[in-house]
């Protein structure tokens, strides 16, 4: 749902004019570098896109899951590693603590997503279990205060710039199903996490992925997302339900691009052969004259 469709339709030129005077000359140099140029970042932030999805009181926007994903679209007329870096912050990486966190979590992490002075990052997938909740094996033991996590995640989004890591973890040691898990939020500096080297892939350079080990991490108990136990797998879920209709303007977007440029491309192709053409027909009448 579009609730302001003229204030709605400012936001969206004014990313469009963001993507086609900043974004697109910079994709170059993303490239080279694989990493997004700290000053388009600073950009970013200035503009409020690390906060989209989250609600006005805590420094968003609150954009409902139609507007972010024609946001989205128009973020993607560019590299998708832009939209990645502020992705999980609006999507997966926030989205758990606005559903399901208290009122303390809510206040202490949401204005800063929303800031982009932290990057969140969503820690799910293991290499045993995929991104399979009810198979997961790392553990969060309770020891007074805190839990001790041990564990490793693997191809975590936006891991190597993280602050902040919503993390699915089994409480429940007896469980063998999602009911076990619960979620955590895990700030970048706790002693015994630790990220590792970002991840060598074919292609979306600029956006990176990378292993989170836990090596008896003491995470305070009243991080443990929504106050209690066995809660993880519908914080799992619900955020990851929205980030698949906002991925829907991805899925759109970046496939229209290639066709523009595939028909510029060919266009440009069918000029030089027809100037080679003419070019060759002018050298045969000539001969012919001679």
């Amino acid at each position: 749902m579009i609730r302001d469709p003229e204030t709605f339709n400012i936001l969206l030129d004014t990313l469009r004019r963001f993507v086609r005077e900043r974004l697109i000359p910079a994709e170059q140099q993303l490239v080279d570098s694989d990493e997004i140029p700290p000053a388009i970042i600073a950009e970013m932030r200035e503009m409020g896109l690390f906060g989209l999805t989250i609600p006005v009181e805590y420094g968003g926007l609150g954009l409902t899951t139609e507007e972010e994903a024609l946001t989205s679209m128009e973020m993607c007329r560019a590299s998708p590693a832009f939209r990645s870096i502020a992705g999980t912050n609006n999507g997966i990486g926030s989205q758990g603590i606005v559903i399901d966190g208290t009122d303390e979590q809510k206040k202490k992490y949401l204005p800063r997503l929303a800031s982009g002075e932290l990057i969140g990052s969503f820690a799910l997938t293991e290499p045993g279990a995929g991104s399979d909740a009810g198979s997961l094996t790392t553990s969060a033991r309770r020891d007074g205060d805190h839990y001790v996590v041990n564990g490793a995640k693997r191809f975590i989004t936006n891991a190597p710039e993280a602050g902040v890591f919503t993390l699915m973890a089994r409480t429940d040691p007896q469980s063998k199903d999602a009911s076990g898990v619960s979620a955590f939020i895990v700030e970048r500096a706790t002693p015994g996490l630790t990220v590792g080297k970002p991840d060598r892939k074919m292609g979306q350079r600029g956006s990176h992925t990378a292993d989170v080990i836990f090596d008896n991490a003491r995470v305070p108990a009243a991080n443990i997302i929504g106050g209690k136990e066995g809660m993880g797998f519908k914080t799992a879920i619900r955020p990851a339900g929205r980030r698949v209709s906002a991925g829907a303007g991805d899925a759109r977007r970046l496939p229209d691009r290639d066709f523009r440029r595939a028909q510029h491309d060919a266009g440009s192709r069918a000029q030089t052969r027809q100037r080679r053409e003419r070019d060759y027909g002018s050298v045969v009448l000539q001969v012919l004259r001679l």
